[in-house]
Order: structure tokens, then sequence, then C-alpha cells
């Protein structure tokens, strides 16, 4: 009898350690696929060890098994609900694409932890992309009153109010984004802003500055080549559009840019060549293609009434 009552004190002390043992070789494994084998391991011998169901549901979403994590965060919000827990299954919802359940599951972690600001800005993401542009607008704002140096917050805020037609407050947003971050990145962004209302000497000159501080940019090319069409300055525009293309020749944007503007130069020879090389790639079924064939580019979608006015003379080459 004494025998028996000795085995049965050492079984789940043999057990215990044997868990934390596969918990520990689980946390330094790089091995995603073993992680999830030996919290598994952790998880048999203990079936209440949340915080194995919690790592492992992370190794599954970095693994690509969004499911599969949100099922391991599900039994711990069943038992123990917790703010990151609450966040990481907001996550893998997000990244399967179930928009109102992360937006659900980030709000539940903010209202546990006030103080969570990537749940925060999480929350006025997933409300970014559900078009609840007020919405993400009042949370990008909190999260801008917690942490007024991150520039990625003023920059989504801006496009927030780009979709409302708030351009004043956009702007004003985007010129703080270069003061918390004046980087290339930050000032093309800017520059882009510029050429949607019309600037083109502010976008050109943010353009400029943008490749200044890093001249692999190939949409600042574009962009900068856009800008010096619209102003005239067409010997630019076909330096700057064929840069764009160094970066990839099969930029029909940069093509019809390089074509518009040798149309406008008079050089129909190459405004002829570039369309044609243009609308291989855009409609390439087709010999003969109306303008709504083009409805995807940037200057049927940014520059209209500039394109309209010059695709017939072109589509005629």
């Amino acid at each position: 009898m004494k025998k028996f009552v000795l085995i049965a004190i050492l079984f789940p002390l043999i057990s215990f350690g044997q868990a934390n043992k596969f918990f520990r070789q689980a946390t330094k494994t790089t091995n995603l696929s073993e992680k999830i084998e030996l919290y598994t391991k952790v998880i048999e011998l203990e079936p209440k060890n949340l915080d194995a169901y919690f790592y492992r549901g992370i190794a599954k979403n970095d693994l690509g098994d969004y499911s599969g994590a949100i099922v391991d965060y599900s039994k711990i919000i069943l038992l123990q609900p917790d703010a990151d827990t609450y966040y990481n299954r907001g996550n893998s919802r997000y990244s399967l694409k179930d928009l109102v359940g992360a937006q659900e599951d980030y709000q539940n972690a903010y209202n546990l932890d006030p103080n969570f600001i990537d749940a925060l800005y999480s929350l006025g993401c997933v409300k970014y992309d559900l078009g609840d542009y007020e919405a993400a607008i009042k949370d990008f704002s909190l999260v801008i009153n917690k942490a007024p140096r991150e520039p990625k917050t003023y920059l989504l805020r801006a496009s927030a109010y780009v979709a409302l037609e708030k351009y004043p407050l956009a702007l004003q947003d985007y010129s703080f984004a270069i003061l918390a971050d004046p980087s290339s990145d930050s000032y093309y962004k800017r520059g882009v802003f510029y050429m949607d209302i019309n600037y083109y000497e502010k976008a050109y000159q943010d353009l400029t500055f943008a490749l200044k501080l890093n001249e692999n940019n190939s949409y600042a090319y574009f962009y900068r080549g856009a800008s010096q069409l619209l102003l005239g300055k067409y010997l630019n525009a076909v330096s700057d559009f064929n840069s764009a293309l160094d970066f990839d020749a099969l930029d029909f944007d940069a093509l019809l840019g390089l074509a518009l503007t040798y149309y406008k130069m008079n050089d129909m020879a190459n405004a002829k060549l570039f369309f044609q090389k243009a609308r291989s790639i855009i409609v390439p079924s087709e010999n003969e293609a109306n303008i709504e064939a083009f409805k995807n580019t940037y200057w049927y979608q940014n520059q209209s009434f500039f394109f309209k006015d010059n695709f017939k003379g072109l589509s005629s080459l």
C-alpha cells in the first residue's frame, strides 16, 4: 500500500518535469513545426497549460495556419481571457480577411488594457479597411495622443481624411508625418497626395526630396515624371519615366507617360511607339482598344481629363 501511494505521488511530479522539459525545448528551437509538436506534448501532459496553447498559437500563426492559431487562442479566451490573446486572435482573423472578427478582438483587447496602443492602432486599421473612416480617425487620434512621434499613424489618418475628401486635414497629417520622420517615404507620400489634388509644383518638390533621400524609389520617379509632364517640363519627364522603366520594363503607366510626353512634344514616332508598347501590355488580345480598356491605369484614374484630352490623338497614330 505504501509503495502504491509513493508511485501515485511521483507520477505527477515526473509528468510536470517532462512537460517543463518539452516547454523549454520549444522556446529554444527556431523550427516552427518542431515548436508546435513540443507544445502539443506539453498540452497532452498538462491540458490546462494556457501558456502552451498561447505559444503554440503563435507558432501556428507564423507558419500560416491561421485557423489553427485561432482555435488555440479561443481555448484560452474561454478559460481566462486576456488582452494579448484577443490581440493575437485578431491578427490571425485579420490574416484570414475576417475583418469583423478582427475588429471585435482588437476592441476586446483594448477594453481589457486601455494602454495597449498596438491594439488601438490595429483597431483603427481594421476600421479603415472596412471603410469606417470617421471611426478610424478617432482611433488614430487616440493613438497619436498617446504616441505622437509615430509617422505611420499620421499617414493612415491622412489617408482616411483623403477618403472623406477632407484635404486640408490630410495635408496637415502628411506634414506632421514628415516632422515626425523626415524620411524618403514621408516625402514621397505627401508628394503623391499633392499629385492627387493637382498641386504639381509642390509634388515635384517633395518627390525630388524623396529621391535625394532614396534614389531607388521607382514609384517616385514615375510620379515626378508625371508632375513634370503636367508642368510642361517634357525632357525631364522623359528622363524620369525612363528611370521608372529601368526598375520595371513592363510598367505600363510609365510607358503611357512617355507616350503622352512625346505626343505633347510633337514627336509622333516615339509617341506611337510607347503607346503601342503600353497597349500591348494592357490589352494584349485586342488590336483596337477604347479608352475604357485603360481604366486601371494611373492616367485614367488620377489624370482623367488630361488623359481623355490626349487619348484620341494617341490612339489614331
